[in-house]
């Protein structure tokens, strides 16, 4: 796919195909094997796309913030689970009341202090929120040891929320080889931390796990495992992180950032051949894992490799056995990490078969708190 003639350069280009294929297969391959899909929309902010993850049979979404979860019940989600462990004062409270009244709602909790805290100011109205506990299951981010889930599930119980679950996040699959690795530690924490519910007294209805690079091996265990959903993100688009790490193929990237080349060297006096384009780190975003070739790649050129970018130039070092484009050709750029490239655009083009269909308004970029 080309860049359409109609698009002003640095641009987020989503071909829609694509993203459909890739919305479909992952219902599909769940589906088949009884896992529920509650995708994480942080990765999009954008309604229109959520509509069409919830109309391939997806149970709910995921969101990250209270803002993300205003937004998409606006425009119509009716059950929503924010994966994150609120700290909840009076406008917090206030604004879940609201919140709920359109929409089901669950919390996450990983303290015992935050759900004492959230129970002051929620008084009654808790029992109208579910809470799933938060079980670190190797990342050692957020989250307790399974076997401390019954602990903050007793609290929450008496701050008067109705306690149906737990989940995790296995964010450590995003490494080389740690994929399968992941998966297995958040069956174990997960089954363990189901074992403590249930021992305590609580009825497990919900166990919530996955990332897209583990969203299909805990599909692949689904008859055995514990895992009653997913909540992977990402895999909508595709990135190159997840190209690196052999979870997706070039045909499964749908999100692209039109660039144009602005300045070209053939080596001139010892110096690398190298382009710089008009994408930098204010629409690619600056992550680089520490095992990646760069920051991105080239959708075109996969020999290529984005060794420096600045607020508004991305520096590309071009392979010896390969032409250097010319000035003003445009390329398409796959980012490391499409999560932070959509929050940092307004509106996104997408794309069907080469030409301009539409523009898509990001409605929940910046809505962080």
């Amino acid at each position: 796919m080309s860049v359409p003639d109609a698009l002003d350069t640095p641009a987020i280009m989503i071909d829609r195909l694509v993203m459909e294929r890739n919305i479909s297969r992952m219902a599909d391959a769940l589906k088949a094997k009884g896992v529920g899909l509650r995708p994480h929309v942080k990765t999009h902010k954008v309604p229109e796309i959520a509509a069409m993850q919830l109309a391939a049979g997806a149970v709910g979404l995921t969101v990250a913030t209270l803002g993300e979860a205003e937004v998409f019940a606006a425009h119509g989600a009716v059950d929503i689970f924010i994966a994150y462990p609120l700290w909840i004062g009076p406008r917090e409270a206030n604004r879940l009341r609201m919140l709920s009244a359109g929409a089901r709602v669950s919390l996450g909790a990983d303290s015992v202090e935050a759900m004492e805290q959230a129970g002051r100011h929620l008084g009654g109205f808790a029992g109208e929120l579910e809470v799933l506990v938060e079980i670190d299951s190797g990342h050692h981010r957020s989250g307790v040891l399974p076997q401390n889930a019954a602990r903050v599930a007793r609290a929450a119980a008496a701050a008067g929320f109705r306690v149906i679950g737990v989940f995790t996040f296995p964010g450590h699959s995003y490494a080389p080889g740690m994929p399968v690795k992941a998966a297995d530690a958040e069956e174990s924490a997960l089954r363990q931390a189901v074992a403590s519910l249930t021992e305590a007294g609580f009825e497990v209805t919900r166990v919530s796990g996955g990332s897209t690079p583990t969203a299909a091996l805990t599909a692949g265990r689904a008859g055995d495992s514990v895992t009653t959903e997913v909540r992977p993100g990402v895999y909508v688009f595709g990135d190159a992180q997840q190209f690196e790490l052999g979870r997706c193929g070039l045909e499964e990237i749908a999100l692209t950032v039109a660039a144009t080349v602005v300045s070209r060297h053939e080596g001139e006096a010892g110096t690398p051949r190298r382009v710089v384009l008009d994408a930098g780190s204010k629409i690619l975003g600056s992550d680089r894992p520490a095992w990646a070739t760069g920051f991105g790649r080239l959708m075109d050129h996969l020999d290529a490799r984005i060794v420096a970018l600045s607020e508004h130039h991305a520096t590309v070092i071009w392979p010896e056995d390969a032409a250097v484009p010319v000035l003003g050709e445009r390329l398409r750029v796959i980012p490391n990490h499409v999560c932070l490239a959509m929050n940092l655009v307004d509106r996104v083009a997408v794309v069907s078969q080469g030409e301009l269909e539409c523009e898509w308004h990001v409605a929940a970029r910046g809505q962080n708190n």
